[in-house]
């Protein structure tokens, strides 16, 4: 029986890139000359570093921006709350890698309520959609893809 994968994934060694790139800009940008300014990565949990708050939203957007070029979608970028002192600011941003429960029952209902011949059941950070025809199974990746979803999505391990 013909199935996919519907997965969310991000290429780490993509992310060490995109943030690797960032740094280096930040440190030939002039405003940010002698600033202390820098961006660090832990897993999938990138720390902003700056002087003050203006500056984490310019760092912000090289981040997005690197991250776009690298191939990586901006969705799966969640920043939180800047943390300021009187000396320094700081700032996480996560990225958001695989799908959860809440997502993919989403997915699932989504699926379900288009009335079309596949079935689609959770299993763990991935979705596995299978019909009977192939036919079938790339309708539902195209209506997957329209689809708003807070993840990215990829589509892998199509197996006839």
């Amino acid at each position: 029986m013909p199935s996919f994968d519907v997965v969310s994934e991000l290429n780490s060694h993509e992310v060490a890139n995109a943030v690797d790139q960032a740094n280096r800009e930040i440190a030939q940008r002039f405003d940010f000359k002698d600033t202390g300014a820098k961006f660090e990565l832990q897993e999938f949990v990138v720390t902003l570093h700056a002087q003050v708050d203006f500056q984490l939203k310019q760092m912000l957007d090289i981040l997005k921006l690197k991250l776009a070029k690298r191939g990586i979608d901006v969705i799966c970028v969640d920043a939180k709350d800047p943390v300021t002192t009187l000396a320094t600011a700081t700032q996480e941003v996560v990225l958001k890698h695989g799908i959860d429960q809440e997502s993919g029952k989403k997915l699932q209902r989504l699926i379900k309520d288009s009335k079309m011949k596949v079935q689609a059941s959770i299993q763990g950070d991935k979705l596995r959609v299978t019909g009977k025809q192939k036919d079938d199974l790339q309708e539902a990746i195209a209506l997957l893809r329209k689809s708003k979803s807070d993840v990215p999505l990829q589509f892998n391990n199509f197996r006839d």
